[in-house]
């Protein structure tokens, strides 16, 4: 079926605007490859510090010339349940590839932060920032040239975009990103989400909500609600840099272990020493790029990737806008309901077809660039098959059929919804988005008063002396990348879901984030300019009207325009945000960083720079 006529215009807008930079991006990473493998260059003494570790076997294959190297990359710690897996995985690829008549070596080890574990802590100050820390980092594993191809290692929030940002400089060489898949079913979603709701009302114990908690994540693997971390998955398998349908196969089993092997095998062909070279350059350009706002529409992915997407093309050389979602979101059907969005979670959207059956519908709606590169060959096509062992254990993939169950997964002809609830809103307030993918129709459109805070504590604290028990929009200010580094702030969504379920009509509106985790309260988010930067968010005041319209995508003070103009910006102390647990060491980047709505990234020049430490 022929592509969609709104993805195909906006394909040819974004490939049109991004025409110089991606020029100047092929032309280097095409300079840079190189005819063999790409040690050869390397000095006599640059070439046996690069083996002097290797066993017999390897470091003769690294001597010469036929034969190619695979770099390794890993987010790997045990503290993270969805990276734990990944211990044992430099051994297994090393094995692999000297299988498949090649070498592997680990390059280097990148940070991988747990934003479920920072969440609400001073921690997460530096979540956002570690994404670039993590490009940095695999850059600089790279930096040795030892490689033919890369694999990627990694699962969870700012660790994939960074890594996807360091495999696209490097973009000459090829790269696999390598799941490790979910944690099995634990404590439904839902009845942990009740608990937490008690426990912000002073029902439940700080025990129950701990056991709770541990009873939903409980083992290695990725969290299995539809936050972040399996959204990453979803990009990864839908701009074609996972093989098909291994996203979301559970760890420390026969078919994970079957398809990492068929990975490193790949690795092998497409890198530039095999007979299906294929640069991660080329794999990412500005039809993968929709396929990816695409799939973050169709499932009801996480907002943090209106930050990471715009980040991730630059680097490839593409110019993405926020315009460019929302045009996306409003032709794109809502496909699944995982949580937040519905009661299932990861595990039960792969069980009823998974990426496989979505693709595959999208496919057939014309809702999906088929024609483009990918890491397995073959376009889109290839993808919507599920991988699975026969009764030899050989592995081999399948159509997975009808969904295989509706209220999870449903084909493009029957949507949940007609569009994927990604919105931006504008107004005298400055830009910003919203996801009301699960967000009730009849709180799209929020009038209140505003009720001001400089730090998400402050709010569960009125909410605790009895301040809040009304409708009101929430102004959480002084949180962008800026000021303290864009936390997130799903610690206010069980203390707003709380007010939302009495029945009043509340909102928020921060120049912060929201965790993918977010659903039910209307959340403006990513307000640019942000209040340090003399955003229009420092000159709202306790008790002025906001309007927030999801619907229109407006966002607006209703405050007399003579009035607005006149006004002050508002001020805040974030000096304690500054230092402790290492914050003292970022400074350079909160003063370097840019815009949400240009991927609040500290590698392109900002707009202006303003020393928020100052």
């Amino acid at each position: 079926m022929n592509l969609h006529p709104v993805l195909q215009e906006v394909t040819e807008r974004i490939a049109e605007r991004s025409r110089p930079g991606r020029a100047a991006y092929l032309a280097r990473i095409d300079a840079a490859r190189d005819n063999g493998p790409k040690r050869r260059h390397l000095s006599c003494g640059n070439l046996a510090h690069g083996f002097a570790a290797c066993g017999t076997q390897d470091k003769d294959a690294l001597r010469g010339d036929a034969s190619p190297n695979i770099g390794i990359v890993t987010a790997y710690n045990d503290m993270l349940s969805a990276h734990q897996p990944y211990e044992r995985y430099p051994e297994l690829i090393r094995r692999l590839a000297r299988e498949a008549g090649a070498t592997a070596q680990v390059a280097g080890g990148v940070p991988a932060m747990c934003d479920g574990i920072t969440q609400g802590q001073a921690g997460m100050e530096l979540s956002l920032f570690s994404r670039d820390v993590i490009a940095l980092s695999a850059a600089v594993a790279l930096s040795h040239d030892m490689f033919d191809a890369g694999l990627y290692l990694g699962i969870c929030d700012k660790i994939v975009p960074g890594l996807l940002i360091a495999a696209l400089s490097f973009g000459h060489l090829p790269a696999i990103f390598v799941p490790s898949g979910p944690m099995p079913s634990g404590l439904p979603n839902e009845e942990k989400s009740k608990v937490r709701q008690q426990f912000a009302e002073g029902k439940a114990t700080r025990e129950q909500l701990l056991e709770a908690e541990a009873k939903s994540y409980h083992s290695p693997g990725t969290c299995t609600f539809y936050g972040t971390a399996n959204s990453n998955q979803m990009l990864m398998e839908m701009m074609g840099l996972h093989l098909p349908g291994s996203s979301f196969v559970n760890p420390d089993t026969p078919l994970r272990d079957a398809l990492t092997a068929a990975t490193v095998q790949r690795a092998v062909a497409i890198s530039a020493l095999g007979e299906d070279y294929t640069p991660a350059g080329r794999v990412i350009d500005e039809r993968s790029i929709v396929n990816g706002i695409i799939g973050l529409n169709a499932t009801g992915g996480s907002t943090n990737h209106l930050l990471h997407l715009v980040a991730i093309a630059a680097a490839a050389g593409i110019t993405l806008t926020l315009e460019d979602f929302d045009a996306i979101s409003r032709v794109t059907p809502l496909l699944a309901r995982v949580y937040p969005n519905g009661y299932a979670d990861v595990n039960h959207f792969h069980s009823a077809g998974g990426m496989p059956f979505l693709i595959g519908s999208l496919l057939d709606a014309g809702l999906l660039h088929e024609d483009v590169t990918t890491v397995w060959g073959g376009g889109m096509q290839a993808y919507r098959k599920m991988p699975q062992l026969d009764a030899d254990g050989e592995l081999n993939w399948v159509d997975p059929g009808q969904s295989g169950n509706a209220n999870i997964l449903r084909p493009a002809s029957e949507p949940f919804q007609a569009d994927g609830g990604l919105r931006v809103l504008q107004g005298n307030l400055g830009r910003s988005v919203i996801k009301v993918s699960s967000v009730p129709e009849d709180r799209h459109v929020i009038e209140a008063p505003a009720v001001i805070f400089h730090d998400q504590n402050d709010v569960r604290a009125a909410f605790e002396r009895g301040e809040l028990d009304r409708d009101f929009v929430a102004v959480v200010r002084f949180q962008g990348p800026r000021a303290i580094g864009m936390p997130e702030l799903h610690k206010l969504t069980p203390t707003l879901g709380v007010l939302q379920g009495r029945g009043h009509r509340v909102a928020l509106v921060t120049d912060g984030r929201m965790s993918g985790a977010s659903g039910k309260i209307p959340a403006a988010i990513h307000v640019s300019p942000e209040a340090v930067d003399a955003g229009p968010l420092g000159k709202v005041r306790d008790g002025d009207m906001i309007r927030l319209d999801a619907d229109a995508g407006t966002l607006d003070a209703l405050v007399d325009a003579d009035e607005w103009n006149a006004r002050d910006f508002a001020h805040a102390d974030l000096s304690t945000s500054h230092s402790g647990l290492g914050r003292e060491l970022f400074a350079l980047m909160r003063n370097a960083v840019g815009s949400a709505d240009a991927g609040a990234g500290v590698f392109g020049a900002p707009d202006a720079h303003h020393a928020a430490d100052a």
